[in-house]
């Protein structure tokens, strides 16, 4: 089975489950679009409609995170762990009341895990 390339922060992770909690069963996707696009967004599972061009990353918190294929040429490879800073986005993800926001933060494979 092929290693997933996708972790979670500690306080990332709190924040996926208080927003579970609330909303119920969800989505992670990553567009690649123009501004907030490129961040990761959640959210309610019955709200995103993805197509063939959204490619399964991973779960984390059960959550799992789709990255358009455009997008995914960029990143794959990378490693890539969900993390929050403070602030606000421009987005529809449902973190953006709670004051924070999801961003990524990517380092280069290995050779050991290419």
């Amino acid at each position: 089975m092929k290693k997933q390339h996708l972790d979670i922060t500690e306080p990332a992770a709190k924040l996926v489950q208080e927003l579970k909690t609330k909303h119920g069963e969800l989505i992670f996707h990553q567009s690649g679009g123009c501004c907030d696009g490129s961040s990761p967004m959640i959210f309610p599972k019955e709200d995103m409609f993805l197509n063939e061009t959204d490619i399964l990353l991973g779960t984390v918190e059960g959550v799992n995170f789709y990255m358009n294929q455009d997008q995914y040429e960029y990143w794959k490879h990378t490693h890539l762990t969900v993390d929050i800073t403070k602030g606000r986005g421009s987005s529809f993800s449902l973190e953006i009341p709670t004051g924070f926001r999801f961003i990524i933060r990517s380092r280069l494979l290995t050779e050991e895990e290419i």
